[in-house]
């Protein structure tokens, strides 16, 4: 008997070596998202905004047989640019130069102390473009890029080429639905928020039809930065972007773009940002981004919208063999 205890004994020690292996302790990631690899190298620009001295990522992917033309890719509030890892690809083998920022508040960028603003996010990025002697671009967003692409595309009229609106939010003023609510207030719900609230919340909000494991990667850059001392300051520029959102609408802009304009949705995405806190009777009303978005291009002078069915809010990683061929098909016109 002591024998069969002192051997499970040593395989008990023997075993821990090897299951600790299994599962190292993981380091925080900084605010910038250090310790979180990205597909491309990074590069950092210094900016200035308010007076405060920031620095802004991007990934700069130059092609292997190139056409001459350049696309800036603009991520969402929920993401880093990483997720733009398959579209990089695609332009690069059509030949594209591909621009692809971390937007001041975001991924690998600076997080400022002031607020976040459209018009400050879209000076810094038309900034980008004259550091890299970049002349024109044709524009691709997702979701909150997509109201930052409006916003570029509407003050720097001669920077941008066409103009891809892939799943955008803003289509709709939340403004008369959403009452607005205290910055406090919507960092103490983030704060609170778990991983696996946070998981569900995607799923719920995006329509996601991703499996767990291209979600998980989202789930990491959320809520390994809260082991961060700095993750207070991560904290408040997050919930800036929600009032930025809130507080600075384009839907009454894009009937004015001049761009040809190619809005992809998903038939799925009833995306809403602010939804939960509508009152109860105005929140069916929100987020039918499918149909408002076929109902503005039909008011503007060059666009058209392609629903997808069966897909979400992340179009371009859930339906990316239609994505592709819907996204060269108008780059290349």
């Amino acid at each position: 008997m002591n024998r069969i205890l002192v051997a499970a004994l040593a395989a008990t020690l023997l075993a821990t070596p090897a299951l600790a292996a299994d599962n190292p302790p993981r380091e925080p990631y900084g605010i910038d998202l250090e310790g979180f690899a990205y597909p491309y190298p990074v590069n950092l620009l210094p900016l200035v905004n308010d007076g405060e001295p920031l620095r802004m990522a991007y990934m700069d992917v130059a092609p292997a047989q190139p056409n001459g033309r350049v696309v800036v890719l603009l991520h969402g509030r929920n993401f880093a640019s990483s997720y733009w890892a398959p579209v990089i690809r695609t332009l690069s083998e059509a030949g594209y130069r591909v621009l692809v920022p971390d937007q001041v508040g975001f991924g690998k960028s600076s997080k400022p102390s002031g607020e976040l603003h459209f018009d400050t996010l879209a000076r810094n990025t038309i900034t980008l473009l004259d550091h890299l002697q970049i002349a024109k671009a044709d524009i691709v967003a997702h979701s909150m890029g997509g109201m930052l692409a409006v916003r570029i595309a509407r003050a720097y009229p001669d920077r941008v080429d066409h103009l891809v609106l892939t799943a955008p939010i803003g289509l709709e003023d939340y403004r008369l639905y959403v009452p607005p609510t205290p910055t406090e207030k919507i960092m103490e719900t983030e704060d609170r928020l778990t991983a696996e609230g946070y998981r569900r919340q995607l799923e719920t909000n995006y329509a996601l039809k991703l499996p767990p494991d291209q979600v998980t990667p989202f789930i990491e850059q959320r809520f390994n930065i809260k082991g961060s001392a700095e993750y207070p300051r991560w904290l408040r520029t997050f919930a800036s972007s929600s009032q930025m959102i809130y507080r600075e609408p384009v839907a009454h802009e894009m009937p004015l773009l001049t761009q040809p304009t190619l809005f992809i949705m998903g038939a799925d995405d009833h995306n809403a940002p602010g939804r939960p806190s509508a009152p109860e009777a105005l929140r069916a009303k929100m987020g039918h981004n499918a149909e408002l978005a076929q109902a503005l291009a039909a008011k503007m002078p060059n666009a058209r919208a392609e629903v997808i069915p069966d897909t979400g809010h992340l179009v371009f990683l859930e339906a990316r063999a239609k994505y592709d061929e819907l996204l060269l098909g108008f780059l290349g016109k």
